[in-house]
């Protein structure tokens, strides 16, 4: 399915969704067939939200199941070669290896709820494709993911993971192969097939699901202040995490959006360079538009269309990005910043030697931003270690 499908045959439900906008981006842009369907799936996440019951199943599992809560870890060698006090925030030891997990457990509560049969996910790093694919053998539902096929070469460990948790895996070859197109695939299905339950990954799309995977990743947020405060007693000056769709970093950030003096860091996928067709970095270099189902920031030529991207990191070559980003880089509230390939490689290989963490390459970008901004501050600050680097070991980077 071509993106622009999604971009051209839309319908934008305006006064149904106030809510799903974060200031002017966000929104509801889909095909009619999808209307009913998400309408119904805001209105049930809505409710189930402000249920006693709905949450103490949530918790249970992170707790029980994920193992939550993840430690806040003082990398103190990290620390002392940068200079500032830096906390790692290890979504790494999650079940599954990283932060997805949170949101595919809550994604999937609400499936239940709902009576779906069917799950479908896309993935890019895999990372997603995996946590959907657990959490549907966990609750015994079939389950289809998509992945690029680009991304399926380059991510081969977690394509093998998602097939041997009983998943169907299928690859789309459009496109550039990736992300984008895996988006592009998922959502394809999910109009030809809506009574399937759409387990979307990041803080992207439509409302009501930048909403929905904030609510289910603020959980990082929400422990990382308070483990912050047990350990330090006071605030940090910054936090720090790498941004595709967004959804590790609008974790982290929701537990520190309304501390004014907390400075908000985001590294985005720079591949080559501020070069189009070779980065990722859509916050930098991107512009407004309507983008696979939301009004945010997208890598576009000058008519409009998107452009192809560029990234090392599978988990953040996408030209989309979520609505709250777009939203905060114009309110000024957080920083985005361009971190190439090399940098994240440097930043993969010395977090490895230095703290015995071998990070996932997304990640890498968030320590190798910090890194650069916190040379010599003495400050305290914590990156969120969004997952952890098995996938990527084997892609002769060192």
């Amino acid at each position: 399915m071509n993106t622009n499908t999604i971009n051209t045959e839309q319908t934008a439900i305006i006064e149904e969704v106030k809510q799903g906008y974060f200031g002017e981006f966000g929104g509801m842009f889909v095909p009619p067939v999808l209307e009913p369907k998400l309408l119904k799936l805001a209105e049930v996440f809505d409710e189930l939200k402000e249920k006693k019951e709905f949450i103490k199943e949530f918790y249970y599992y992170l707790n029980q199941y994920v193992g939550r809560p993840s430690p806040l870890y003082y990398a103190q060698r990290l620390s002392d070669y940068v200079g500032s006090k830096i906390y790692l925030k290890r979504e790494d030891l999650n079940h599954t290896g990283a932060h997805k997990i949170n949101n595919t457990i809550g994604q999937i509560l609400v499936a239940k709820y709902m009576g779906a049969k069917e799950i479908i996910a896309e993935t890019g790093a895999g990372q997603h494709g995996v946590a959907t694919a657990t959490v549907a053998a966990l609750f015994g539902m079939k389950c289809k993911i998509f992945m690029g096929k680009k991304d399926a070469e380059r991510q081969q460990l977690n394509a093998y993971r998602i097939k041997l948790l009983g998943s169907e895996f299928i690859t789309t070859d459009q496109g550039t192969a990736t992300l984008k197109d895996a988006v592009d695939a998922a959502l394809g299905y999910y109009i030809e097939n809506p009574d399937s339950f759409y387990i979307l990954g990041s803080a992207v799309g439509p409302h009501p699901y930048p909403s929905m995977v904030r609510f289910f990743q603020s959980v990082i947020g929400t422990e990382a202040r308070k483990q912050i405060l047990e350990q330090e007693n006071r605030l940090p000056d910054s936090i720090f995490a790498c941004v595709g769709g967004g959804s590790n970093a609008i974790g982290l950030y929701s537990g520190f959006i309304d501390d004014k003096n907390v400075k908000i860091y985001s590294a985005e996928g720079g591949g080559d360079g501020l070069i189009p067709g070779r980065t990722a970095s859509t916050l930098v270099m991107g512009k407004p538009m309507v983008f696979q189902g939301t009004y945010s920031y997208c890598m576009s030529d000058d008519d409009g269309n998107p452009i192809d991207t560029y990234s090392i990191a599978a988990g953040l070559d996408y030209p989309g990005v979520g609505p709250e980003h777009a939203f905060l880089k114009e309110s000024n509230r957080a920083e985005y910043h361009c971190v190439t390939d090399k940098e994240a490689i440097e930043a993969f290989k010395l977090l490895s030697s230095l703290e015995g963490i071998i990070p996932a390459i997304e990640s890498s970008h968030a320590i190798a931003l910090a890194m650069k901004l916190l040379k010599n501050k003495n400050e305290v600050s914590i990156i969120n270690l969004s997952g952890r680097g098995d996938k990527d070991v084997d892609r002769n980077m060192i």
